[in-house]
Formats: structure tokens, C-alpha cells, sequence
């Protein structure tokens, strides 16, 4: 999934059930990752254009909610942003700064008011070739609810999980007498692992992000991965990390 998983379990079968959770992962991974070209998710980039593609119930109810969020005033979310983040390509070994006119050409392809649902058929269809969606944004924090739903059906009643910055806890921390869950917030200024806070927390998600994590440095200048879909540049801003604390990941 491109990023670093951590999964703690306090179960008597606990290693089972990791093993299944990990496999599940996967399969998550194969369904909404934009950069696996076989990818149940690039199936519908491919098709921009052509015809609509049906989809697995999961990759349609996160498309809708994550276009509701993109056409929602005032938003600075766009799941439409994929032909941009292709451009940029931060935080990949071929990422580069592209030109004016390019940045201009991709943002023509990235209207989420072009994107046809059919809820019957479970079917999406980007209406011009060149779109392209990418869940970065909100697929980590979705599979994370995923993967906490799993575990309560299982008979889990203590859990973490942790996919690159979004956290999800399940019950009480069964290895500490208040029964919280500590999570540490990254300093953006210091070496991982150098925290600012630490929050308790249980049955409840911490989600954070920074302009530090992932960085293109092009003569002296950072740009990093945070691209306002407005301008198609990484956004100005002067917050270098922000945490939500909240009850689902997804949000």
C-alpha cells in the first residue's frame, strides 16, 4: 500500500488473524490503488471516455462519497486530482516539478462533475479520456473502518491499527491500566518518532498528515505532496501537520 502497516491485536488467536488481515489487505490494495495498472480502480481510469465499468459495491460507495466531498462548497478535495498527482509523481523515485502548461492541461481533466453513477448497475464512467480518479486521500482511512468492522466480527474486542498515519483503535489498550490507546503526533520539525503530544484514545481514529512526510526538493526548493486542485501546486500553507481526531477514519 505504500506505506508502513502496523496491526496490534489482543486476542489468543491473535496470529491468525493478523495473517487474515494482511491478506485482506492486500486484496484492498489490489482494488484502490491508482498506481497498480491492474488495479480493480485504474480498470475504471482506463475506460475514461469510453464506457462505464462495473465495480465492486466498496470502490462505489467510496467514489460517491469521496465526489460528494469534491463537490461540496468551499472543498479542498478532489478525488479527480489523479492526472495532476501523476504529474508531479511526489514521493516516487521519477518525481520532477512540471511546467505551467502542463499543470494547466492536466487541472481541464479533473471536474468531478463529470463522473456518471449508476447505483442499479454499480457502474462509473469518467466522461472524457485523460481522467482519472485517485483515493489517496480518504482509501486509507475507509480500509482502516474495514479492517476494524473484520476484526469485530471476529470476535475481537481490543485492536490498533495504524496505515501510515491514519490510526484506528477498537475497545480498550489491554496493556495499560487506563485502558487508553496513547498515540504520539509526529514534531514536523524533528526526527520521526519525536513527538509534540500524545492522545488517548478509544474506539476512535487519529488521522494525521504533514507537508514533512513526502517531499521534492528541485534546486533548494521543497515542494510536497499536498496539491490544492485548484491551482495543481502544492497548497501554501503555513500548518506543517494537522491531526482529526474522530470516530470513523474515513472522516
Amino acid at each position: 500500500m505504500g506505506t508502513v502497516i502496523e496491526l496490534k491485536i489482543a486476542h489468543p488467536e491473535g496470529e491468525r488473524l493478523v495473517a487474515e488481515v494482511f491478506e485482506q489487505l492486500k486484496r484492498y490494495e489490489h482494488r484502490f490503488s491508482a498506481n497498480d495498472p491492474t488495479s480493480e480502480l485504474m480498470a475504471v481510469n482506463l475506460a475514461a471516455g469510453k464506457h462505464a465499468v462495473a465495480v465492486h459495491p466498496e470502490i462505489f460507495h467510496l467514489v460517491k462519497l469521496g465526489l460528494e466531498n469534491s463537490l461540496a462548497a468551499g472543498s479542498r478535495m478532489n478525488i479527480l486530482i489523479g492526472p495532476v498527482v501523476q504529474t508531479w509523481r511526489v514521493g516516487f523515485s521519477d518525481a520532477r516539478v512540471p511546467t505551467d502548461e502542463e499543470i494547466k492541461a492536466k487541472l481541464q481533466l479533473t471536474d468531478a462533475t463529470k463522473v456518471g453513477l449508476d447505483e442499479a448497475s454499480q457502474t462509473i464512467f469518467l466522461l472524457e479520456e485523460g481522467m482519472r480518479i485517485d483515493l489517496g486521500c480518504i482509501a486509507k482511512g475507509y480500509i482502516a473502518d474495514l479492517v476494524i468492522e473484520q476484526l469485530k466480527e471476529l470476535g475481537v474486542t481490543s485492536a490498533l491499527i495504524n496505515l501510515g498515519g491514519n490510526v484506528l483503535t477498537l475497545g480498550p489498550a489491554v496493556h495499560h491500566e487506563d485502558g487508553n490507546w496513547w498515540i504520539g503526533i509526529q514534531n514536523p520539525k524533528l526526527l520521526r518518532g519525536e513527538n509534540v503530544a500524545l492522545l488517548p484514545i478509544q474506539d476512535e481514529s487519529i488521522v494525521t498528515s504533514g507537508i514533512y512526510e513526502r517531499v521534492l526538493e528541485v534546486d533548494g526548493k521543497k515542494y510536497h505532496h499536498i496539491l490544492d486542485p485548484h491551482t495543481g501546486y502544492p497548497a501554501e500553507t503555513d500548518v506543517a501537520s494537522l491531526t482529526i481526531v474522530s470516530k470513523q477514519s474515513v472522516d
